[in-house]
C-alpha cells in the first residue's frame, strides 16, 4: 500500500480517491462511474477504510463490492463468485480469490467490469 502507519477512515469514497496517487485515481474514478453506470441505485458505504458499495439496499453488510489502491495498481474486489464466473475473460489480469489488480497505465476492460457488476447484483438479488 505505501503509506506507513496507521489506515485513515474516509467519510466518502471521494475523501480516499483524493488521498492516491494520480495513476490510481483515474483507476478509481473510472471504477465508481462505472458502477453507478451498471447500478445506479447502488449505494456508497464507508465501510473497510477503502470505497465500498452497496448494490442491493435489502443486502446483508458483507455483500459489497470494494476497491483499494496500492502503489502499482488498483485492487477490485467484486466477490470470490464473481472472480469464477468471469475468469476465462478476465485475460492476464493478476486474480486473487475475489479480486481482480488493474496495473496503472493500463485501459480498464470498461464493458466487462459492468458485466460483472451486474452479475453480482443479481448474484445478490437472488440470495434475498
Amino acid at each position: 500500500m505505501g503509506k506507513k502507519g496507521v489506515m485513515p477512515t474516509y467519510k466518502t469514497a471521494n475523501d480516499y480517491v483524493i488521498e492516491q496517487s494520480e495513476e490510481a485515481q483515474v483507476i478509481l474514478k473510472k471504477l465508481i462511474q462505472l458502477i453507478y453506470e451498471a447500478i445506479p441505485e447502488a449505494q456508497e458505504l464507508a465501510d473497510y477504510k477503502v470505497p465500498s458499495f452497496k448494490l442491493v439496499h435489502a443486502a446483508k453488510k458483507d455483500q459489497q463490492i470494494m476497491m483499494m489502491a496500492t502503489k502499482k495498481f488498483v485492487g477490485f474486489y467484486p466477490f470470490p463468485e464473481t472472480i469464477e464466473h468471469f475468469k476465462n475473460e478476465l485475460g492476464d489480469y493478476k486474480l486473487g480469490k475475489g479480486s481482480i489488480q488493474f496495473p496503472f497505465g493500463q485501459p480498464l476492460p470498461e464493458k466487462l467490469i459492468k458485466k460483472m457488476i451486474k452479475y453480482r447484483h443479481k448474484e445478490i438479488i437472488d440470495t434475498l
